[in-house]
């Protein structure tokens, strides 16, 4: 502590012991003696040093204060002071209020109790008051009924109550009203529970339930119209209410009273009438429930299974909604010929490289952005002959098909069936002459066999664009982009990326962890993450959207190629996905098309009259079928390769496939291959390990192939393990029968002579008589001189014996021929 005169100041430190003084300090000429309490720190002054009572004083009189004691160090005490004071005022303030406010919180309790007493008060004394009056009202309704029916004949004296002029009852009522009241007075306090509980009202006394059941708001209207004709005097007949009844194929009972508002018993009593005997539950055709609906006077509606779908008819867009879109392009062409190649290079990336044996086996599909900005959809399609439906499905969902073909190899079948695709889709057609690079090239060739298709290129004075590439080179990559450009420029392709998503389902694949998956081209529309969508005969709400490059997405518009999660099924590859309102509304869609798909089936291999069914099991039992089962991992490939499958096979053998799915090979796959004797072959699938050990405890064949050549040609290979061999006869030699003898213990023995070919014992023979068969089996003996030989070789004379046969004489020419089996394949 230090003051303006700069003088020291040291005061006791803690460890002093009280009453001890601690230091003296001067001020001027007096010295103050410091003393030390137990509370406080006391400043004791000299005597003669000041005037006794000589304290600071408010006004901060210098002259009044304690000496040592500056002006800055006064007035900071003198501050101290002051806000201790309005501390101290402001917490008794506080302390004030907080006791009001407990006061009225106290006085409001005990308002709201007294006010809750004095309602259930009031309660008791009401339902008392109901509960006299009621007991009043019944006492003189019986009083009445009594008198009622008392006899005309004037009452004994004891049965007439005197009254007292006033109207008064008679003191000999008195007893039981002074009874009435003892009672209540006894059970007043006994259910005064029960009378605080009879004045709460419940939803069940509300609702006028009993128990668990209560009353529909139908139900009370019923009662309340009830009383009203009973308070009327009289039944007033109530209008009928015409309703129009949606009437489908085929409808239960219940559902078609219900339809009606009709009691199920009236219907059911009904179609007593008619003569039919049925329960609520029982299904009715539609020309019954006609009948029914007519009776009852209302009006029919027919409506169809199929109407379900009108929820997703296709909407016309208005010309102001539509924005241009990518052109869509499908690359097509013969088996290496380079399509996927050629992709790679616009793309700059590497697929063939995954492709097993270097051909693509699945429908691709991806989105590459030029150097000038444009957006381009692209679809690469296989090129192997076993998938054309999937080469078909990519036309349809195309607007521009890149023809690739090889300059070194021409024009090829596939080449052929892509051109038909594309005219048959009525899209235009841009020819990519690929592999220039190649020293054997000849383009000029290639646009000369173009001709015999009516494919007349521009450099043939045509209208259809043809630019030479190289997808190892990259020459012309840039030609082809112009002219894919230029192509989508002129067709003005335009979508509404404002409406419902609909799209083509380009491939679909079961996905370890992540279920079905399927491959949509967004044709129309926005498709986002969560709406719920129908595709063919399976529905789901979107989980995830992913591009091809991997990535998820929130969004995909038009001509956007996404992969789309969270399907109940795997659908067919060329489905069409088509957005709902509601799951029920694409549940009932789904329903419908999966049980017209069943009947579609049922219908196509059943026998509707006998003739039918007999001429079914003949060709059955005629030819021999090679059972199989097939696993693929895609959807596109597993069809591809059971439409190849049912094209092996002739009159005499066919190819059945048990059952085709997506996904690896389960241990109900190798039950089914036991029951039914059938193989089972993978593509690009492998079995589990359960699979695995059942298929080798029960003799089960699992074969994998990642190829369609491999798997067709060995399914061919077996299937022709059934065909029986072909028998074919190779004449060997003729003989002529000179002299006849019989030999005893032989019979009839012919000479001959061998005129043609060689005679053998082992061979086939046949005894023709004016050129005519007269006889045909086998030699019984053939000998030279008198010895047994295998063979007679021609000019030379011997002796033959038919079997079984005698009729023989001279004359007679014998030809001798062998049988050889020949194995037969499947062309």
């Amino acid at each position: 502590m230090s003051d303006n005169d700069g003088k020291k100041t040291l005061g006791l430190r803690g460890g002093a012991r009280p009453g001890n003084v601690k230091q003296s300090f001067s001020h001027g000429r007096t010295k103050n003696v410091v003393v030390e309490t137990k509370r406080k720190r006391v400043v004791v002054p000299k005597p003669g040093a000041s005037k006794p009572g000589g304290g600071a004083t408010p006004s901060g009189d210098p002259s009044r204060r304690p000496a040592g004691i500056s002006d800055a160090e006064m007035a900071r005490r003198m501050k101290a002071l002051q806000a201790a004071k309005a501390r101290e005022t402001e917490e008794a303030a506080q302390r004030e209020a907080a006791e009001k406010a407990r006061e009225e919180e106290r006085a409001r309790r005990r308002a709201e109790q007294e006010a809750k007493e004095r309602e259930q008060r009031e309660a008791e004394e009401r339902a008392r008051a109901k509960a006299e009056e009621e007991d009043r009202k019944r006492k003189e309704a019986e009083i009445a009924a009594q008198r009622a029916a008392a006899p005309a004949a004037p009452a004994e004296p004891k049965a007439a109550a005197p009254r007292s002029p006033a109207n008064k009852p008679a003191p000999a009522a008195t007893p039981r009203k002074n009874d009435r009241e003892r009672e209540q007075r006894g059970n007043r306090g006994k259910g005064r529970d029960d009378n605080r509980r009879s004045g709460k009202l419940t939803l069940g006394q509300a609702t006028g339930g009993e128990g668990n059941r209560h009353r529909s708001m139908a139900a009370m209207k019923r009662k309340q119209e009830r009383a009203r004709q009973k308070a009327m005097g009289g039944t007033v007949e109530r209008e009928k209410v015409i309703r129009d009844v949606q009437l489908p194929e085929a409808i239960l009972v219940s559902e078609l009273a219900n339809r009606m508002a009709e009691r199920v018993s009236d219907v059911v009593k009904s179609l007593m009438n008619m003569g039919m005997m049925v329960t609520q539950n029982q299904t009715i055709d539609a020309d019954t429930a006609e009948l029914i609906i007519e009776e009852f006077g209302h009006k029919v509606t027919r409506v169809s299974d199929s109407d379900v779908e009108d929820v997703i008819k296709e909407a016309e867009d208005d010309d102001k909604d539509l924005q241009p879109r990518p052109p869509v392009i499908t690359i097509m062409g013969h088996v290496d010929h380079g399509k996927t190649s050629l992709l790679d290079a616009i793309r700059d990336a590497r697929v063939v490289a995954g492709e097993a044996g270097g051909i693509t086996q699945h429908i691709g599909a991806y989105q590459v952005k030029t150097d000038s900005g444009t957006t381009l959809s692209f679809l690469d399609t296989p090129g192997h002959a076993a998938f054309t439906s999937m080469r078909s499905r990519g036309a349809q969902v195309t607007d521009i098909v890149v023809l690739v073909v090889a300059a070194d190899d021409a024009v090829m079948p596939q080449t052929i069936e892509a051109i038909n695709h594309a005219k048959a889709a009525e899209v235009p057609m841009i020819v990519a002459i690929n592999k220039v690079d190649k020293p054997g090239a000849d383009p000029d060739k290639v646009r000369t066999d173009l001709l015999q298709h009516e494919v007349i290129v521009e450099k043939m004075s045509g209208e259809v664009q043809d630019v030479e590439v190289s997808a190892i080179t990259g020459q012309g990559l840039g030609e082809l982009l112009e002219a894919i450009a230029l192509q989508s420029e002129i067709l003005e392709l335009k979508a509404n990326p404002n409406r419902a998503a609909q799209g083509a389902v380009i491939e679909a694949q079961l996905d370890v962890g992540r279920g079905p998956v399927a491959t949509v081209l967004v044709q129309n529309g926005t498709l986002r993450q969560g709406d719920i969508f129908v595709v063919g005969e399976q529905y789901g709400k979107v989980r995830a959207l992913i591009n091809d490059k991997g990535e998820r997405v929130k969004e995909a518009g038009p001509s956007v190629p996404v992969e789309v999660l969270g399907l109940n099924g795997t659908p067919e590859a060329g489905d069409v996905l088509n957005v709902t309102e509601t799951e029920a509304q694409a549940r009932e869609i789904a329903e419908y098309r999966e049980q017209a798909a069943k009947d579609k089936r049922a219908a196509a291999g059943a026998a509707t009259t006998l003739e039918q069914l007999m001429q079914k099991a003949k060709e059955d039992e005629n030819v021999n079928e090679l059972p199989i089962l097939m696993k693929a991992d895609v959807q596109g490939s597993a069809e591809a390769i059971v439409q190849a499958m049912e094209k092996i096979g002739n009159d005499e053998v066919r190819v059945r496939v048990l059952h085709s799915g997506v996904g690896a090979i389960t241990e109900t796959d190798v039950g089914l291959a036991e029951a039914s004797g059938a193989p089972i072959l993978g593509f690009n699938v492998r079995a589990n390990a359960s699979a695995r050990n059942t298929a080798n405890q029960k003799g089960v064949e699992i074969r994998y192939y990642s190829v369609i050549y491999d798997l067709v040609d060995d399914v061919k290979a077996a299937a022709s393990g059934l065909l029986s061999a072909e028998i074919r006869e190779k004449f060997i030699g003729y003989a002529e029968i000179r002299e006849v003898f019989k030999v005893t213990g032989v019979g009839k023995v012919a000479g001959c002579l061998v005129t043609e070919g060689v005679a053998r014992r082992s061979a086939g023979v046949r005894l023709l008589r004016d050129n005519v068969v007269i006889h045909e089996g086998t030699l019984k003996t053939l000998k030279r001189f008198k010895d047994e030989v295998a063979e007679v070789q021609s000019g030379q004379e011997c002796g033959m014996a038919f079997e079984n046969y005698d009729d023989i004489r001279a004359g007679d020419v014998i030809e001798i021929f062998e049988r050889e089996e020949v194995t037969r394949t499947l062309d």
